[in-house]
């Protein structure tokens, strides 16, 4: 048998090509993706342990901060309670403080309450008094005695001096609106001129002058005029009178406000 050594050399030749090209096309990429994966899994082995010391560590500081949460919470705890204890304690003391003022605060309105009503029974009592005294001179007075309060006005404006003449005759001498006249009556013509006659002579000047009617007078005249007054009236007597019982009867209404 002959041996064809061309075709021996012709498959040797075709199975070294086909070593090589399996070497070059297949063992080797896959000797490659190998060293890949066992990279891959080498780098995500070395992240999970990383990641696993990573969580540790967060959960370790994550206990800390509870626990510190914790400790500062029982801390902020105790501090409510001692605020609220010493809030209760001044809420308290601030209730007893209004409670005494209170209580003197009305101790006061009743013994000004009690000074009252006895200031006032004496004021009405005192307004009685007058009011009858009033109305007994009001029915006693006529046209005689309103004419002989006229000749006593005349002579009360001939006989005014020093400070109380000027404050007059500065009341005259103001413009715009007259001085007025009142009196309980109407004064007749005689006693107008009489009237006018006397503040001509004793101030120098023609008056001008209104007459007014007013009742409250009882028995008297006056003069009025600018903010002044030149009177002669029964009723200043009784006010007069009235005013020295008022004061009279203020200590005594206090007395018994203070015993109250």
């Amino acid at each position: 048998m002959e041996i064809d050594w061309f075709t021996i050399g012709a498959q040797i030749v075709n199975f070294l090509v086909l070593v090589w090209l399996l070497k070059r096309f297949l063992y080797q990429p896959v000797l490659d993706a190998i060293d890949k994966r066992e990279h891959r899994i080498a780098a995500a082995v070395s992240d999970a342990a990383e990641s696993k010391a990573q969580a540790a560590k967060e959960r370790d500081a994550l206990a800390a901060k509870a626990e510190a949460f914790e400790n500062q919470r029982a801390q902020l705890l105790a501090e409510a309670v001692a605020d609220a204890d010493r809030e209760r304690e001044r809420l308290n003391g601030a209730a007893r403080k209004a409670f005494d003022v209170l209580k003197q605060q009305q101790r006061a309105a009743l013994a000004q309450d009690a000074k009252t009503l006895s200031a006032e029974i004496g004021r009405q009592a005192e307004a009685e008094v007058f009011a009858v005294a009033r109305k007994a001179l009001a029915d006693m007075a006529d046209v005689t005695l309103e004419k002989q309060m006229t000749g006593l006005f005349v002579a009360k404006i001939a006989a005014l001096q020093g400070t109380e003449k000027s404050a007059v005759a500065k009341m005259l001498a103001a413009k715009g609106t007259p001085s007025v006249i009142r009196s309980a009556f109407a004064l007749p013509k005689p006693q107008r001129v009489a009237i006018a006659s006397a503040i001509k002579a004793a101030f120098e000047i023609e008056p001008t002058l209104a007459f007014e009617i007013t009742p409250e007078l009882v028995s008297g005249i006056e003069l009025v005029g600018d903010g002044h007054k030149l009177a002669w009236s029964l009723s200043d007597y009784l006010k007069t009178l009235e005013k020295s019982i008022g004061d009279l009867l203020a200590p005594e209404a206090a007395g018994a406000g203070g015993a109250a």
